[in-house]
């Protein structure tokens, strides 16, 4: 898969480590990863340190707080359906334990060693990570990761993003593309920085955004998981490869215009039912 040179700005080589050992990199996660696991593992220059898996995904809410938000980002009929869930006591961490369990198998069966915390930025979870040694930090698919985190491997982290950077930081993935009538989606490899999706961009490549209205209709949420679940060996051939010129020191880092583009956020109710009305539109212009 070919890589596109981000614009306007200008190139800086990244030096690799000319030590003896492997290229050393941590991976940290909330799931859905097995298959870049599986891939950068094959790669001889590259060691994987551990995979580390946060299980807290989702910071504590009240019972009011949680329906207040349902209602913002479902609304009231998908909501009124959650409130079994709602009531339950099953925290987030035991109903993410699935995902767990997957990547350790994958760990394990690559022999690489994997580490379940609650939370990255718990003292004892940031002494794992130091303890690993890592020349260099790979995320993928988790929250807001702090510097005391992203910063402890040598050259930093890496962050995969399906978006394109500067353009389009935040997520979700592919929504804000299809209400904005975009022909494609970008995929970014970048360093992180403390702001979202802002850090020097290492790879980024694009996938062709075409909306096929006499299968989905106006129900895009079943295009949106489709198109997702089309984006991740894209994306795991992109960051692998991203990983192996780092180590290589063929790598070259090229910083963003933060001015260009914005962040966006989670779609509110009102926000997905504006993107379904904006389909109907297109498909009557047809």
């Amino acid at each position: 898969m070919a890589t596109a040179a981000p614009e306007h700005i200008a190139e800086i080589t990244i030096p690799a480590d000319r030590s003896d050992r492997p290229f050393r990199i941590v991976i940290l996660t909330h799931g859905g990863c097995e298959p870049f696991i599986e891939a950068i593992a094959r790669q001889r220059e590259i060691e994987v340190g551990a995979v580390i898996v946060e299980t807290a995904t989702e910071p504590k809410r009240t019972l009011t707080e949680k329906i207040r938000r349902s209602v913002k980002y479902d609304g009231w009929l998908a909501t009124v359906k959650k409130l079994p869930i709602f009531r339950s006591r099953k925290t987030k961490s035991e109903g993410h334990s699935g995902s767990a369990d997957g990547l350790r198998c994958v760990a394990d069966n690559n022999a690489i060693p994997f580490f379940a915390v609650e939370n990255f930025h718990l003292p004892k979870s940031i002494e794992l990570i130091r303890s690993i040694n890592a020349d260099l930090g790979v995320i993928w698919g988790t929250n807001i990761v702090k510097r005391s985190v992203f910063g402890l491997p040598r050259l930093g982290s890496i962050n995969l993003h399906q978006g394109h950077a500067p353009y389009y930081r935040g997520g979700p993935t592919v929504f804000w593309e299809l209400l904005n009538n975009e022909d494609r989606v970008g995929i970014t490899v970048h360093f992180v920085e403390e702001k979202v999706d802002t850090g020097d961009i290492v790879a980024q490549d694009f996938v062709p955004l075409d909306y096929d209205q006499k299968r989905y209709g106006a129900e895009f949420e079943q295009f949106l998981a489709d198109f997702r679940e089309g984006l991740v060996m894209p994306s795991v051939e992109l960051m692998t490869n991203a990983i192996v010129s780092i180590a290589n020191g063929t790598a070259t880092r090229v910083r963003q215009d933060t001015s260009l583009g914005k962040r966006y956020r989670l779609p509110t109710f009102k926000e997905k039912e504006n993107l379904r009305a904006e389909l109907k539109r297109r498909f009557r212009m047809l």
